[in-house]
């Protein structure tokens, strides 16, 4: 349980945080507001410390972001776990872990057999990484449009501004599929784990 946790820290917050550290690390030294190489010149441990906390911070900031984005861009599909899971494994059909909430599932698998959660805990979290280190490319597009305007360097600035515009819709989709097939494999394991079905349809009876 302990490095699921780890996990979901690292893939939801720490790396996303670090690409937006990155790009305002880019900004401050752009603007010359701090000397990137006399900080670069410090002691190592401290810069290493300091970049992991200040990059695990700004991936919390970095999730309502994230959050926001995958709202706001449009779905070319709508997908939905459970009709796939039941398309596949018809003899499903009418079981209750079927119809509970994704999140409920998980942790009702989670608390029964934590080693197989961790699949579907490392698919929704690498999800929730892809989708929140789409602001990010935003911001790196418009600081690449904004140096194509007055850097000295046109070409570089053009090809970063098509990279990160075509990056930030693209790992805001990949996010969504792999939270859609984190949801899958939720259900596909729940199937394979008759104490969660049995918990859940005990709850349904008695209430």
């Amino acid at each position: 349980m302990t490095f699921a946790i780890g996990l979901f820290d690292l893939f939801a917050y720490a790396i996303p945080g670090a690409l937006h550290l990155a790009v305002l690390a880019y900004l401050a030294g752009r603007l010359h507001w701090i000397d990137l190489a006399a900080v670069s010149r410090g002691p190592g441990v401290v810069l290493v410390i300091g970049i992991a906390v200040a990059s695990y911070l700004l991936g919390y900031l970095a999730y309502p972001l994230g959050a926001r984005a995958g709202r706001w861009l449009p779905r070319r599909r709508k997908r939905n776990p459970r009709e796939e899971f039941l398309r596949r494994n018809p003899s499903a059909r009418g079981q209750a872990f079927v119809e509970a909430d994704p999140f409920l599932l998980l942790s009702a698998l989670q608390l029964h057999d934590a080693d197989a959660a961790l699949e579907a805990t490392r698919l929704r979290t690498a999800g929730l990484m892809l989708r929140n280190s789409s602001p990010a490319m935003a911001f790196g597009f418009v600081a690449a449009v904004v140096e194509l305007i007055v850097g000295p360097h046109p070409v570089f600035a053009a090809c970063a501004a098509v990279l990160f515009a075509a990056a930030f819709p693209a790992l805001v989709a990949q996010g969504r599929l792999l939270s859609y097939w984190a949801s899958v494999k939720t259900l596909e394991l729940s199937f394979w784990v008759p104490e969660v079905e049995e918990t859940l349809a005990a709850r349904q009876k008695a209430e």
